[in-house]
């Protein structure tokens, strides 16, 4: 019984057997991530996620696709705006529970 705990350990850490991490071997960043995808699959992928902005959000990246610093800023104003929302609808649910 105990050698299967341990069995299960040695299969997790690789130092156990002589392997370490090396970071040489990881696939290099790219400055882009959206370089080399197809707008309508990245739609349909923000879509599917279910994402109510999906359109608006891969206009953003597109038309700031020689930009990457104004991609971050379009998107981060797409969360801003959903953050908003959901801290205006918390306040109004707050107000409504409210003992009068």
């Amino acid at each position: 019984m105990s050698t299967d705990t341990y069995s299960e350990s040695r299969r997790v850490c690789p130092s156990i057997h002589g392997n370490k991490f090396d970071t040489a071997n990881r696939k290099r960043a790219v400055a882009n991530i959206f370089e080399n995808v197809n707008q309508d699959a990245l739609m349909r992928l923000f879509q599917k996620t279910g994402d109510m902005k999906a359109e608006e959000r891969v206009r953003s990246i597109f038309s700031f696709a020689h930009d990457p610093e104004e991609t971050a800023k379009a998107l981060m104003a797409l969360k801003q705006r959903k953050k908003d929302k959901f801290l205006r609808i918390a306040g109004m649910v707050r107000h409504f529970l409210k003992p009068r």
